[in-house]
């Protein structure tokens, strides 16, 4: 069993930057490959950004490519997405997920944080 919890959203103008981090409990949280995840209102969630348990192995949704960075840090327990040059179409509640391995993350995988709101300003 996984319990996430994200913080670090917030508001911010177009441009600006916000760190999220995800704080991870329960055994074996650095076995899990963990994720980032997306949804605005009307939308479905989408996929952010992924990253596996060695931390070796990164991906990306083509619109944050080059923007975003997601990491991990197994001595916190803690996976953190840096999010720059943000535009308003990043506006979304961002959760964090994760599961046995990282191409099995997907909106259908088991842990789940409750969720934190970036919202972008033009």
């Amino acid at each position: 069993q996984v319990q996430l919890v994200e913080s670090g959203g917030g508001l911010v103008q177009a441009g600006g930057s916000l760190r999220l981090s995800c704080a991870a409990s329960g055994r074996s949280f650095s076995s899990y490959a963990m994720g980032w995840f997306r949804q605005a209102p009307g939308r479905e969630r989408e996929f952010v950004a992924a990253i596996s348990w060695s931390g070796y192995s990164t991906y990306y949704a083509d619109s944050v490519k080059g923007r975003f960075t997601i990491s991990r840090d197994h001595a916190k327990n803690t996976v953190a997405l840096q999010m720059n040059s943000l535009k308003p179409e990043d506006t979304a509640v961002y959760y964090c997920a994760a599961d046995t391995k990282i191409e099995e993350l997907s909106p259908k995988s088991a842990y789940w944080g409750q969720g934190t709101q970036v919202t972008v300003s033009s």
